[in-house]
């Protein structure tokens, strides 16, 4: 997947939020959390919650990754 979501767990490391709050405090799909781990697409109503959560823009949650950097 062209996308890294690790500008997400650094800023959740920052804040001092666990994916394991994802799933119980705001009751973000266990699902959703392991598509996010493993830098797999997730629906903009995601982003939308996770900026909400934790008051930042998309593109401090994410990066997208050029297909030749990947390989």
């Amino acid at each position: 997947m062209p996308v890294s979501y690790a500008k997400l767990f650094d800023l959740m490391n920052q804040k001092g939020l666990k994916k394991v709050d994802l799933r119980k405090v705001y009751k973000i799909n266990p699902k959703t959390v392991d598509s996010l781990v493993n830098n797999r697409s997730v629906t903009v109503d995601t982003i939308i919650q996770l900026c909400e959560i934790l008051d930042c823009q998309p593109g401090d949650l994410m990066e997208y990754i050029p297909k030749e950097v990947q390989e």
